[in-house]
């Protein structure tokens, strides 16, 4: 289902919970908020929708990919960035860093680890960001 963005800094500013099997329905609901919101969006984090669990959604190509649970393992080459949130007007300048290593659960809730780089590494980052209560 397609649900609304919340823009409630209050909200955001709080830290999100880990994510059980019982939370399969909000994987669907990020999942489906995002390819609605394609034109102007990469990724999403689940507090974006109004539930606090580590769960984000990312796009790559013509694919959504979801994460369970994800940490960011290493970070290597920092570099200024500027971005943008859908729960916020305008951008804002950060540091990220150029090449990741993450270990999440897929949708089916089967252990992963990874590693991302660029644009891809940079949307991660933004949406973990988002269960720290981070809003950039």
């Amino acid at each position: 289902m397609i649900k609304e963005i919340v823009k409630d800094v209050l909200f955001l500013e709080q830290k999100s919970e880990l994510a059980t099997k019982d939370d399969i329905e909000v994987i669907n609901d990020l999942i489906d908020t995002l390819e609605a919101n394609l034109e102007h969006c990469v990724g999403l984090a689940a507090n974006m929708i109004g539930v606090k669990k580590r769960i984000l959604v990312f796009s790559v190509g013509n694919m959504i990919v979801p994460m369970v649970n994800p940490v960011i393992l290493k970070k290597e080459k920092p570099y200024e960035a500027e971005e943008c949130c859908l729960s916020l007007i305008g951008s804002r300048k950060t540091t990220r860093y150029e090449t990741i290593e993450v270990e999440y659960l897929d949708k089916n809730f089967n252990k992963h680890k990874q590693i991302f780089t660029g644009f891809t590494a940079q949307i991660i980052q933004h949406e973990v960001d988002h269960f720290e209560g981070i809003i950039i």
